[in-house]
């Protein structure tokens, strides 16, 4: 109807809603914090509730905890038929195992449909009793399997689309189908499949760019999806699910001709010979004199994949006459587990050696010079950021860290910390650990004297992901140590009444914007035009 319901939901952090019908959802949530300490405290003792429309939260009924592991998080969905009711457990960022009730069948208390935390498994739908499951369990790429809850021990799996070279990022389902995207050198690929498995088709998209949307409901004959690339604002297209057919349904209007810019994909090799992509964006007719301003963008890690996009703020950094580069990294999702692991704990070094040779590489080859390069990052990419300015000064003129973990040796001991233990390791598991992240921790390896990049540090004062805490020493450490003769800025900014940057108001996203490219184009001596 529209109407604004009075149900409230307090204390939720990373949880979704998983509707039954529509009387009620499914959700997780923490305890009530402390008020004192609820933006720096760990967080603990995650359980799942069940809210029905139009009750107070103090009626939800409770629906599953596990106070043996107050560490751990716990989602939780629902079968489209609601036949099954599945809570997803995992210690960390990544890896997880599958509890289910069926409750078709009036099941009271949860079973084990995975076990353990060494794989990615995700429930896509059901057929009957069986339920379709996306994992990585022996297929570092992914595959779609059959499991029979009754008999789930992994040699009964039958497999519905078996593992390929490119990486299955999400399998979803529409009008009796199920849709499989899939990252070729981080651009989507999206094919049409029977339930058994057969291929019905590969969907047409507009060229090299992110699509996502792909679902319905079984009764449904379309859907709509978007496509977005860095030169190709967000378009929704209608798809009709028997003819295979996308049509346009609404374009964002922007005020630029795409038609004037472009994008190629490079490959870059890495110290230890790794081949790495990278998307180069820039306008047309662009000369490479070996002085073009470069803005140098990554993340590099917790499986997630560096996709094209669409930034109106980017947009103008290329008006100006700038590359945008963005650099697929080791740690992200790009080409699977593989992947993935080969950029995280004691593999980290590699993602900074991939972002590093991406730089170099634009300079070897003409593109620019390490007067020109500006590089960019936040949360673990602020990590990148941190980490590559204070390995490679020389490299880089500017350098913008947001809301990056610079403290690497006391991470874990804030918020939700504790859970990137998978990713990065602990100063406090082992010696191999602490070395490796003493060895990289950006906060730990600034050093007196040194021409540093000029530099702004983000941060937000309501930061409970990666607490503020991390910035205000870094820049600290910066400004008291930064060699004064050189000239270069160490500044922080500090947004108020924001957080980690998820739902920031448009005005604050503007401002922050026009400060960060004053302070670039600034640094890198670029006019405005």
């Amino acid at each position: 109807t529209g109407k604004k319901l009075a149900d409230k939901i307090s204390y939720m952090k990373f949880s979704g809603f998983s509707w039954k019908g529509d009387e009620g959802f499914y959700y997780s949530r923490y305890p009530k914090p402390d008020e004192a300490s609820k933006l720096s405290k760990q967080n603990q003792y995650m359980k799942v509730y069940y809210h029905k429309i139009g009750d107070t939260q103090e009626k939800d009924i409770l629906v599953f905890e596990d106070n043996a592991h107050p560490l751990r998080y716990f989602g939780a969905g629902l079968t489209e038929d609601e036949r099954f009711l599945i809570v997803s457990v995992s210690e960390g960022t990544s890896g997880g195992e599958l509890l289910y009730r069926n409750l078709a069948k009036g099941d009271k208390s949860f079973k084990t449909l995975i076990k353990g935390f060494a794989t990615e498994p995700d429930v896509v739908d059901n057929i009957g009793d069986k339920l379709l499951v996306k994992t990585n369990d022996g297929a570092p790429n992914y595959k779609l399997v059959l499991i029979d809850p009754n008999n789930s021990a992994s040699t009964n799996w039958v497999t519905v689309i078996p593992e390929k070279k490119d990486v299955l990022q999400s399998v979803s389902t529409g009008g009796g189908y199920l849709f499989a995207s899939y990252l070729k050198d981080a651009s989507t690929k999206v094919y049409q499949y029977k339930y058994d498995g057969t291929l019905v088709r590969e969907i047409s998209l507009p060229g090299i760019g992110t699509a996502s949307g792909f679902s319905a409901e079984k009764k449904e004959t379309s859907f709509f999806y978007t496509f977005t690339s860095f030169n190709y604002p967000p378009t929704i297209f209608k798809y009709d699910i028997a003819s295979g057919k996308s049509t346009i349904f609404r374009k964002t209007e922007a005020k630029f001709n795409p038609e004037d810019y472009t994008t190629e994909q490079i490959f870059v090799t890495s110290k230890d010979g790794a081949k790495v992509p990278v998307f180069l964006t820039y306008k047309k007719g662009i000369v490479k004199d070996g002085n073009i301003p470069v803005m140098l963008y990554g993340y590099g890690g917790f499986n997630i994949a560096m996709t094209p996009s669409f930034s109106v703020s980017n947009l103008f950094f290329m008006e100006q006459g700038g590359i945008y580069a963005q650099v697929c990294l080791r740690g992200g999702s790009e080409y699977g587990e593989a992947w993935h692991q080969a950029g995280m704990l004691l593999n980290k070094q590699n993602v900074f050696n991939d972002f590093i040779a991406a730089a170099e590489h634009l300079i070897a080859n003409g593109y620019t010079n390490p007067k020109r390069i500006a590089i960019r990052g936040g949360s673990n990419g602020g990590l990148l950021v941190g980490a590559c300015m204070t390995q490679r000064p020389d490299l880089f003129a500017v350098a913008i860290p947001q809301v990056g973990v610079m403290d690497m040796l006391r991470f874990h001991k804030f918020t939700v910390g504790w859970g990137w233990v998978v990713e990065y390791g602990s100063s406090e598991r082992n010696e191999a650990e602490f070395k490796n992240l003493l060895s990289y921790s950006p906060l730990h390896n600034i050093k007196d004297e040194v021409c540093y990049p000029a530099t702004m540090v983000t941060t937000a004062d309501h930061d409970d992901r990666v607490v503020p805490a991390h910035s205000f020493k870094f820049a600290a450490q910066l400004q008291f140590s930064q060699n004064k003769a050189c000239g270069k800025p160490a500044l922080i900014r500090i947004e108020s009444k924001a957080g980690h940057g998820a739902g920031k108001p448009t005005s604050k996203v503007i401002e922050e914007a026009a400060d960060i490219w004053s302070f670039v184009m600034y640094n890198l001596g670029m006019d405005f035009k």
